[in-house]
């Protein structure tokens, strides 16, 4: 069943898999769409797909760019609009805290918020914008955001491979039963795993924050 599954996915038009996948991520990346967009999960199961260096290669330049353009979009959305994002509805609704953490490290950071920002999940939806605001150089923020688009697109496109690669392996071992067993394992696992990321996230920016105030102070 899982196979036949990743084989539909395989079988997919390259094209239009690739261009959906791209957009998921464009969308994520752009601020007031990523609480919407699974651009990551989407990103996760087109991997799948990936099994050839041509396949793979094409997959991570393509996440690469629209994560960078995305990216972009955010930052000119902050620099247009400026502190005053901050009082928009949808930043009061789903990440003051996140934004204004966010807006700290940037100020104390840099362009290297910029990067390891790429991996957390929400904060990377609002540092674009939150650069953009603070006044980060655009020729500071595109470098800072494209190389960690690259290594965020490797990381989980190696990913997606390889989990597809395993679970046509596994369907050869067991029966219906055990993967249905090891099927929801897998999610278990992967539930944990985000509230772990999240939790890392929110105690790294919780600790940027304070060294930032103590800097201040």
């Amino acid at each position: 069943m899982v196979t036949d599954v990743l084989n539909w996915l395989q079988g997919l038009p390259q094209p239009a898999l690739v261009g959906a996948t791209g957009l998921l991520v464009l969308l994520e990346c752009t601020i007031g769409l990523g609480f919407i967009a699974p651009g990551e999960s989407g990103l996760l199961i087109a991997a799948t797909t990936a099994t050839t260096a041509p396949r793979f290669v094409v997959l991570v330049l393509v996440v690469t760019a629209c994560a960078g353009i995305g990216d972009s979009i955010g930052y000119a959305l902050g620099r247009r609009y400026g502190p005053r994002l901050r009082e928009t509805k949808l930043i009061q609704r789903y990440g003051t805290d996140a934004w204004d953490k966010a807006t700290g490290i940037l100020q104390r950071r840099g362009a290297w918020a910029v990067f390891f920002a790429r991996f957390l999940p929400v904060v990377r939806t609002l540092t674009p914008a939150a650069a953009g605001t603070s006044g980060l150089p655009y020729r500071k923020f595109l470098p800072a955001a494209v190389s960690g688009a690259f290594c965020w697109s490797v990381l989980h496109v190696s990913l997606g491979a390889a989990l597809g690669e395993a679970a046509r392996r596994v369907e050869h071992v067991l029966s219906t039963g055990g993967l249905i067993v090891v099927g929801v394992l897998a999610a278990v696992g992967v539930f944990f795993l985000i509230r772990y990321k999240k939790r890392k996230a929110a105690a790294a920016l919780a600790a940027a924050a304070q060294d930032s105030a103590d800097g201040r102070g």
